[in-house]
This record gives C-alpha cells, structure tokens and sequence, in this order.
C-alpha cells in the first residue's frame, strides 16, 4: 500500500513540472516553500496556526467517513461554529476567562453538531444522500454567514463586513510568544488523541466502525445503524464548529465573511490521506499547513503567481484525496 509520501511526492513532482513549463525554477520555488513553513520560529508559528483547524476537521471527518458516511459539510459545519461562538463572545462578556472560554468552545461545538446533526437526520429519516445535504448546507452557512456580518451582527460602525470584537476574556492565551500560536493548536492535539480512543479504543468506537464496514452486519449483531450514523455525523460536525469556534477565539476575535480559506474542504485530504486515523491526521494536517503557509511565501518570494500557486495546491489536495480513497477501498476490501 503507498505510503502517505507517495501522494505528496507526486502533486510536488507534477508541480515542479507545472512550475518549469511556466519558467520558473522548481527547486528555487521548492526551497522558498520549505523556508516560509519551517524556516523561522514564526514561520513555524504560521505552520501550526493554520495546521490547527485542519487537525480538528481531519480528526471528525475521521470519525463520519469510518462510519461510512460521507461528510463533505465541514465547511458549513466551520462556519456555524464561528457564528455561534462569536456571538456567544460578544453577548457573555462579562463572565470571567475560565467560564467564557469554555462556554463559546462549547456553544462553536454544539452548533457545528447541530448543522452536522441536520444532515445526518435527513440521511436516516429520509434516505437523503449526506453528499448533496452537507454540499447545500455548506452554501446555505456561508449565505447565512454573510447575511450576517452585513446585517444584525454588523459592527457598530458599520463600515465592513466584520461583527464587533470578541471579548478580551473570551480569547486563547498564546503559547510560544512572540508568535501569533495560541492554545488551540494544544487543543486540536487533544481532541485527535480523543477521536482516536473513541474509535480505536472504545466499544462505542467499534460499534461506529461496524457500521461503515458493513450495516447489514451491524444490524445482525444489534448495532442501531441509524443511531451510529447520526452520532458520526453530530461528532464530525461538532468537531468542525469547534475549529470554527478556535478560529475565533484564537486567531481573529471576530467573524468576517469568508473567515474560512477553505479549510473545510482541505480537511477532507487531510483524513483522507491518513487512513481517516486521528493520530495519522495529526501529521497529515502540520504537512497541508505546511503547504498553505509555505505556498503563500513561495508567492511573495518566488514570484510564483497566485493562480499557479492555487493550481499546485488543487493538485496536491487531488494526490491526497486519491490516494485517501484508494487506501480506504483497501483497507475496506481486507476487513470484509
């Protein structure tokens, strides 16, 4: 079975054709892109920063897809999470740091659980497809987001699309000053550790992956299919709110209209890539951050143009995904 490399090896090696063909030096541009992901301690900073939601989506994408339901709602999912947290931010403002912090995580997580949990009633209730559901409910979050920020939850000001600032006391503390990394990024490592004990370790976990081998057998054995699929899908989903709620806490103390670069979607390689196993997601998601902050140097440095930029991203994320499904279908056709 390729290993995890393998798929990074071919998009870089595509890429550097890519990057030839246009006039540009591969090993040059490859190098800048090294440096801008590791080459400093606040490029370090930078890495881990964006390598965090990732983890988090990754790790409850993890959990959906060993279901064998197919989440592709994660973005959506990030989106109700900031909401949700940003206005638990603005609103509770006067509880002190140990109370707020946890209740606007916890308000991000119950949201993206919600808008998770949406999708996985209608494929239980109604045999709904989760692929179509989770898409549309991406557009709809989004929509709904931006509605938003130009509307009732406008600044006071009124001059940008931006709520008003989280409070101070419901903001991560920073963990390796003077760099922008908070706390979150020690987080996301918890909750990976977690997702896989849930699902490796546990019989709840076993339970879940019974039902995305084979329902049929799951049913035999006693296992409620439709209940396992719709803890998958609200697990995922709150995951997906809580990196949505980190974005906000950690990162950006508001919400904006696209607070997301599309993380949600990333996040699908990124389980992909790792055998959807959390511990797996954890290096898988420090490499995609790697290559979306070392990408973003390459830009600037290189002279490497965005949409050239955003053609070796799209075909690092298509290695990924292939390589993602093609282990699944492998590991699936070994397990039955």
């Amino acid at each position: 079975m390729a290993p995890p490399s393998a798929a990074v090896a071919v998009a870089l090696l595509v890429g550097g054709i890519l990057l030839l063909f246009a006039g540009y030096s591969p090993l040059k541009a490859y190098a800048v892109m090294w440096t801008g992901a590791f080459g400093s301690l606040n490029n370090l900073a930078e890495t881990l920063l964006k390598s965090t939601p990732l983890i988090l989506i990754g790790s409850g994408l993890a959990v959906a897809f060993r279901s064998g339901i197919w989440n592709i709602g994660a973005e959506g999912q990030l989106y109700a999470g900031a909401v949700a947290a940003t206005l638990a931010g603005i609103v509770f403002t006067g509880l002190p740091a140990f109370l707020l912090v946890p209740l606007v995580l916890m308000a991000g997580m119950l949201s993206g659980a919600i808008w998770g949990g949406l999708a996985g009633f209608l494929k239980v209730r109604f045999g709904a497809s989760e692929i179509v559901t989770t898409i549309m409910l991406n557009f709809l979050a989004i929509i709904a987001t931006s509605y938003l920020v130009t509307g009732p939850m406008i600044e006071a000001v009124g001059k940008f699309p931006q709520t008003a600032q989280i409070a101070d006391a419901a903001r991560l503390p920073r963990i390796l000053l003077p760099t922008r990394l908070h706390v979150g990024f020690l987080l996301s490592l918890g909750v990976a550790v977690a997702t896989y004990l849930l699902l490796f370790k546990s019989s709840r976990g076993y339970a879940l992956r019974t039902v995305g081998i084979s329902p049929d057998a799951a049913r035999y054995a006693g296992i409620n299919v439709g209940a396992g699929l719709l803890a998958a899908m609200a697990i995922s989903g709150g995951v997906a709110g809580l990196a949505g709620a980190v974005e906000v806490t950690g990162l950006t103390f508001r919400l904006y209209q696209e607070i997301s670069p599309g993380y949600g979607f990333d996040g699908i390689a990124v389980a992909l890539l790792a055998n959807n196993n959390p511990i797996g997601v954890i290096f898988t998601g420090i490499l995609f951050g790697a290559l979306r902050s070392g990408s973003e140097v390459m830009q600037m440095n290189a002279q490497v143009p965005s949409v050239l930029v955003s053609v070796i991203q799209g075909v690092v994320l298509l290695s990924a995904a292939a390589l993602g499904v093609f282990r699944i279908t492998q590991t699936n056709n070994q397990e039955e």
